[in-house]
């Protein structure tokens, strides 16, 4: 199984950090923030890893990263020429996945668990698609999905709701097989004049090829000044956590 990590966007709710650097380069803890999604990857065992940033940004990375040596991953790199949206970035994906299945992640979302239980259960799955589900209190600011508790389906999936639909958002991880870039290639702008995820995964459940978790431990969106701050006291006391566990 392959990894993707979107950095692209012009983070524009960082101003003034991202008039200088990439908000995906910014300081979560001790770490640039993408390396985050980095570490959680190589953590289940997935270290051929495709980053997607802007042109302009792609040469910050190559100095920081490099091949991915030091991280013990392998890292290549693609260039997203405007910000599209989710699903246009994905779409520069689709030769670096060459049929396989893989996981993308939004390289701004920094979380506690560990991916390893959500991949090995996707890929008990003969195909599709697998996104996790995170309970918010602040659901309109994203993607958000009713889902039937009984079933253990998703009934439905909206983007920013303007009235209330449930309290879980989609976070950015999602897990997809190669059918995914004959979804994004059917794909329209939304008013937003994005191409969306939200359309692509909505798709996915029309066919009944959509599953879910849910995350259990914190998750947060590090795309504004109080959530980036946030991150940051959540990435130390993450990290002083697991020096705890090493010291046992």
């Amino acid at each position: 199984m392959k990894g993707v990590i979107l950095a692209g966007g012009s983070g524009t709710r960082l101003k003034p950090f991202t008039n200088v650097i990439n908000k995906h380069l910014l300081p979560v803890g001790p770490f640039p923030m993408i390396q985050w999604p980095i570490m959680k990857l190589k953590e289940a065992g997935i270290t051929d890893i495709l980053l997607i940033t802007n042109e302009g940004c792609i040469e910050d990375y190559r100095t920081v990263f490099g091949t991915g040596e030091q991280l013990d991953v392998m890292l290549s790199y693609a260039t997203q020429p405007y910000a599209g949206g989710i699903s246009h970035g994905l779409s520069f994906a689709k030769e670096f996945v060459n049929g396989d299945r893989f996981i993308l992640l939004l390289g701004d979302n920094i979380f506690e668990d560990s991916l390893t239980p959500y991949v090995q259960s996707y890929m008990q799955m003969g195909h599709g698609a697998k996104i996790l589900l995170k309970e918010v209190q602040d659901p309109q600011r994203y993607g958000v999905a009713k889902i039937d508790e009984t079933k253990k389906i998703i009934t439905c999936i909206v983007e920013k709701p303007k009235t209330f639909i449930s309290n879980y958002c989609v976070t950015g991880i999602y897990m997809y097989d190669s059918l995914v870039f004959d979804f994004v290639n059917q794909l329209s702008p939304s008013d937003r004049g994005e191409f969306e995820i939200t359309d692509v995964n909505n798709m996915y459940m029309k066919e009944n090829r959509l599953s879910y978790d849910k995350l259990s431990g914190w998750w947060i969106d590090a795309g504004t000044h109080e959530s980036l701050f946030r991150a940051n006291n959540l990435a130390y006391q993450y990290l002083e956590k697991q020096r705890g566990m090493t010291d046992e």
